[in-house]
């Protein structure tokens, strides 16, 4: 019955313009991997007035505006089954839905904590990572000399915005020490590496140094010399191959579309250094494709070639996530965003866990499942375990 008054209590206020907001909270394990909690509000677009209801996971957030029906049947879905706990903010009251442990659902109201009238704009200010008038991004070709985001640049802007979505998540959950030093293995032309440095340093107020690492030397002089004229001081780029680079001490490790094995070495030198947090967003998946000899039930499926790429990339990078908990990391593997330089969007991110690390016994677990779907897929080694101590 409290389930069916809340609903009703949300129907009601949505109708009179009463609503302000609701959240959804407390995640049971019917959740979605990786959410955290629910944020809805009414919402003015040009297909008349809906509810948005925003998705909030520990890397991302996802929008979905609903008309009033289809978000009476989110609310269905989510109430008790996968979310415990819900707030609705209307101008005449607060009502408070709890479902306790015996899973029985408690309603509550209160006077209202908000009064003023509920704003439905759709395009409300975002709370900006980046301002687009600072000088590097004119200077890497992002932005013109009015700080105005370029045509041909809004795939890389919006790239280099969810990046640091994620990376503020990552931060501020586990926040890194003083005068951390963070490595970004094939900066590139170092749209990410200066993003990173701007943004932890201006916008978080953290004292880092980053380096940059690429092969190419003259990629390195130009991103030097950007630094230096923007006034980045703890922000510099060697030109080395990054399996050769080990520095005294590391605590993140970033390594954005490093091609094949590659992403390996960048995972094994963040191993070896014992990097607080590992990011990566693999690319090109070669060395298992080439090794799979599928013995498992889906073989006949793998017989062809796009299935059987598909299934390479997940293998890969699963086998990824699965040496790096068994080196004493949280992973997360989710989808990171296109670019216009390769369509591989998957993003994964390990969390350093001493207790963890120190578990022999979920270690050999995890090493024999690594060796289980070795054997089902035909694959003697995965490139990542040669360079990882026995």
């Amino acid at each position: 019955m409290s389930i069916k008054q809340f609903i009703a209590d949300f129907q009601s206020a949505f109708a009179n313009g009463q609503l302000i907001k609701g959240t959804l909270s407390k995640p049971t394990v019917q959740a979605p991997e990786g959410l955290k909690n629910v944020y809805f509000r009414p919402v003015s677009l040009k297909s008349g007035l809906k509810v948005a209801f925003n998705y909030r996971y520990q890397t991302r957030d996802e929008v979905k505006n609903y008309t009033p029906d289809e978000a009476i049947t989110q609310l269905e879905t989510l109430l008790g089954n996968k979310l415990l706990n819900a707030d609705l903010f209307t101008t005449e009251y607060d009502i408070n839905l709890q479902f306790g442990k015996n899973g029985v659902p408690a309603l509550t109201r209160r006077k209202p904590s908000q009064a003023e009238s509920p704003d439905t704009a759709h395009n409300r200010e975002k709370h900006r990572l980046l301002d687009p008038t600072d000088p590097w991004l004119h200077l890497l070709g992002i932005t013109n000399a009015r700080g105005e985001v370029l045509a041909t640049a809004q795939d890389k802007w919006r790239q280099i915005n969810k990046y640091l979505e994620i990376i503020e998540s990552l931060v501020r959950e586990h926040p890194l020490p003083n005068e951390a030093h963070l490595a970004d293995m094939g900066s590139g032309k170092g749209y990410l590496t200066f993003a990173l440095y701007d943004f932890l340093t201006t916008r978080l107020g953290v004292s880092v140094q980053v380096t940059g690492i690429e092969l190419r030397p003259k990629l390195v002089e130009f991103c030097q010399k950007t630094a230096q004229q923007v006034g980045f001081q703890h922000l510099n780029f060697i030109a080395q191959d990054i399996n050769t680079y080990s520095p005294e001490r590391l605590d993140m490790l970033i390594a954005l579309h490093a091609c094949d094995t590659a992403t390996d070495m960048a995972i094994a030198a963040g191993i070896r250094q014992q990097a607080e947090i590992i990011v990566v967003a693999p690319c090109c998946h070669k060395q298992i494709r080439k090794e799979m000899d599928t013995h498992n039930e889906l073989a006949p499926v793998l017989r062809h070639g796009i299935l059987e790429e598909r299934q390479a990339e997940i293998l890969t990078d699963g086998i990824r996530s699965l040496l790096l908990e068994a080196n004493g990391y949280k992973t997360a593997v989710f989808e990171f965003i296109s670019t216009e330089h390769t369509a591989k969007n998957v993003m994964i991110t390990a969390v350093y866990n001493k207790r963890q690390a120190a578990d022999i016994r979920r270690r050999e677990e995890t090493l024999t499942k690594v060796a289980a779907l070795k054997s089902g897929f035909g694959i003697s080694t995965h490139f990542l375990e040669k360079l990882l101590p026995a």
